[in-house]
């Protein structure tokens, strides 16, 4: 008979147990449904913010058609080949005047005309002058 009443008790017990464990299966499944619209939503909110962040970037920058900012003119005159190789380069650290002067004084030993001295001068820029 004690034995019938113990396992009596072991299962009344159980079912305490078991009603405790479905109180707190139905809590963390409520808790779990919470966490999963409030994902949703985040995953909404970036969606949009990355969305607007497309539409407010700035249109990107138009493509030149000829990479250096001369007249067609220029840019179809032919550099002689006897024309010297200049030797001056302009970085930007130093005095510009000096470099025109420099530059100027090249260009007087090899002929030609403003053309090629345009086209040449490009050739003496380096670095965040030639930017």
């Amino acid at each position: 008979m004690e034995t019938i009443r113990a396992l009596q008790k072991a299962v009344a017990a159980s079912r305490v147990d078991q009603d405790r464990f479905q109180v707190d299966l139905a809590t963390t499944q409520a808790y779990n449904e919470d966490l999963r619209r409030t994902n949703e939503e985040l995953r909404r909110n970036l969606q949009n913010v990355e969305e607007r962040t497309v539409d407010e970037r700035a249109p990107p920058l138009p493509v030149r058609a000829r990479p250096m900012p001369f007249s067609q003119v220029i840019m179809d005159t032919v550099i002689p080949a006897t024309s010297m190789g200049l030797k001056v380069t302009f970085p930007g650290v130093e005095n510009p005047k000096a470099h025109i002067t420099a530059f100027h004084t090249q260009m007087m030993l090899s002929e030609g005309s403003d053309a090629v001295y345009c086209k040449l001068f490009m050739s003496t820029l380096a670095g965040a002058m030639l930017d």
